[in-house]
């Protein structure tokens, strides 16, 4: 019989989605930088209170459409093929980019514990990142070892999941209450407390890329078919993971603010773990890698499944091959897995920081998913349902202006809008391509 997911198995996979590497690096090198911790904090909090009010509308989907494939899928039934396509093009590069990104950050964790040992076998410069043999081949044996897992079905994915996070929230939990304790508090203090002033450009700048922080949340429709339990009811899961999703990127910025100055948070290399280390030794130190692993790992496990998940439903629907479609023993998109596998081991060849600029998108790309899942939502709800779907369709609007907008404080760089660019338009020319053999 196949493993069907319960609350726990939900809540793991949404929170490992949520929290990845962005949430250990972040407050070094942009939130204590561009924000400090009061700004930051509200930003994030008002984040996730707009997060809360897009849930609503993926609460209505979930209650009226029972379906792999989430948004896409629903998208699909209710505003038809063109739309449908906008959506799964959308998320498939915004899901698929978190695989690398978690897997080469096992790279940058081999490196804080062993230093330029790690680097070995130079290869080429892209976008001024050294690319190593060395970093190819950690991040792809990475990619490896969790395609297979994702191919063993969800009882084993699942279960590994529930022990990275686990093993995450607790020693996040610990790091921390040891730094509250130990640390000097009049830094923080005279540095982020005494005679800070509103500033709703610092707030911005991290309100903008909620919709990354936070894309997790929503990887909880493309598994709704697997679930144990009425899928309304997993609204739950996703608003406790967004609530802790919201306690844990303040909890870690708040631990690094209480060593560091802004100016000098950015001048380490990774400030939170140089914090941990200066502070409570190599004991604390080693609590965080551990932590981090199971962010990491979570965050892998968490896109190849709904990536895989996604990609089989748009294959349902004949937008891509439908061989994408094909199940294996264990009730798992064999095929669709494999191609996510592929092009995650593609990725590493071009570096960090091309794939940083691809994942840069993904605010954006998750933007335009909860826009059209609210609208669909304000079309076909009444009351307060759909007063709720309009405020999340609008959020979605604010989120996506915020980062292309001319003038912006949380404008998205150079290269990853004209990414954006390339990836809109081969998805034009795809969809004139194909579009007559889609279902």
């Amino acid at each position: 019989m196949r493993k069907k997911l319960n609350r726990i198995d939900i809540l793991s996979l949404a929170l490992g989605s949520i929290i990845g590497w962005g949430s250990f690096t972040l407050p070094g090198s942009k939130f204590l930088h561009e924000s400090g911790i009061i700004s930051t904090a509200i930003g994030l909090i008002l984040g996730g209170l707009a997060i809360l009010i897009i849930q609503k509308g993926y609460h209505i989907m979930m209650e009226k459409h029972y379906e792999d494939g989430g948004e896409f899928s629903y998208t699909y039934n209710n505003m038809g093929k063109k739309n449908g396509f906008v959506v799964g093009w959308s998320l498939t590069l915004c899901y698929i980019s978190m695989v690398p990104l978690n897997a080469t950050a096992f790279v940058l964790v081999l490196k804080k514990l062993l230093g330029s040992r790690v680097d070995f076998g130079y290869l080429y410069e892209v976008a001024g990142h050294s690319v190593y043999l060395s970093e190819v081949i950690i991040a792809s044996l990475i990619i490896l070892v969790f395609t297979y897992i994702n191919r063993r079905g969800l009882k084993l994915s699942s279960r590994i999941q529930n022990i990275m996070i686990l093993l995450m929230v607790v020693n996040i939990m610990i790091v921390f209450i040891f730094m509250f304790i130990k640390a000097d508090h009049s830094l923080v203090k005279n540095t982020y407390i005494v005679n800070y002033k509103l500033n709703m450009v610092e707030i911005s700048k991290v309100f903008a890329i909620v919709p990354f922080l936070f894309v997790g949340f929503d990887v909880i429709p493309q598994i709704v078919t697997d679930l144990n339990f009425e899928p309304s009811k997993a609204t739950k899961m996703a608003v406790l993971a967004i609530f802790s999703g919201v306690l844990f990127y303040n909890l870690l910025n708040i631990t690094t603010g209480l060593v560091y100055t802004p100016e000098k948070a950015l001048l380490e290399q990774w400030a939170l773990g140089s914090a941990v280390m200066d502070n409570i030794g190599y004991t604390g130190f080693m609590l965080l890698i551990i932590s981090l692993v199971g962010a990491v790992a979570g965050g892998i496990n968490g896109f190849m499944l709904s990536s895989s998940k996604l990609i089989g439903s748009l294959a349902k629907y004949r937008l891509i091959p439908v061989k994408y479609s094909k199940e294996n023993d264990n009730g798992v998109f064999e095929n669709a897995i494999k191609f996510v596998a592929l092009v995650s081991l593609i990725a590493p060849w071009f570096g960090r920081e091309v794939i940083i600029y691809i994942v840069d998108m993904s605010s954006l790309l998750a933007a335009v998913a909860y826009f059209y899942v609210c609208y669909i939502g304000w079309k076909h709800s009444i009351g307060l349902d759909r007063y709720f779907s309009a405020m999340g369709a609008l959020i979605s609007i604010i989120f996506m202006a915020l980062l292309i907008i001319p003038g912006s404080p949380a404008r998205l760089s150079s290269p990853s809008i004209v990414l954006m660019v390339l990836w809109a338009v081969l998805g034009y020319f795809y969809y004139k391509r194909y579009s007559k053999t889609m279902k």
